[in-house]
């Protein structure tokens, strides 16, 4: 019995790990125009467009027109890194990153938490978390 139990625990206990793994699948924007993957390097956690609901426009892929780097404007959105390096927080928040906006070439500090395991608030902001905007980031099934 004790044995059982355990195991329980152990398969329970991967459960909410798992849970808490942003890296783990996709994510729809709050338009669900686009799917992010999150990846981890160096400890610190990046996201990058790896779907897009309209890939193309005038038979051509999206690029990047709004970047204010004018050499990025011909960039493919798809593949895009445009959240860079979060740092984990707590169980459930990242934090210290940046999010990129390609549709005004704008950069905002950043912050995410995990709501439950299909919801995750994503915070832009300007100097203050008080100031910005929380997009709600859906896990893609």
């Amino acid at each position: 019995m004790n044995r059982l139990l355990f195991i329980s625990s152990l398969i329970f206990l991967s459960f909410l790990s798992k849970a808490q793994d942003i890296t783990s699948g996709l994510w729809y924007n709050e338009e669900k125009t686009a799917k992010v993957q999150f990846y981890s390097v160096n400890n610190k956690i990046s996201g990058k467009i790896v779907w897009l609901n309209d890939p193309t426009e005038n038979g051509k892929p999206r690029t990047d027109i709004n970047n204010p780097d004018v050499k990025k404007r011909q960039n493919p959105l798809m593949g895009l890194v445009f959240m860079k390096n979060f740092v984990k927080k707590g169980d459930k928040v990242w934090e210290d990153g940046t999010i990129y906006d390609p549709n005004n070439g704008k950069t905002y500090s950043c912050e995410m938490t995990l709501v439950n395991n299909e919801l995750l608030n994503v915070r832009g902001y300007i100097g203050f978390s008080l100031i910005g905007r929380t997009s709600k980031f859906t896990r893609v099934n």
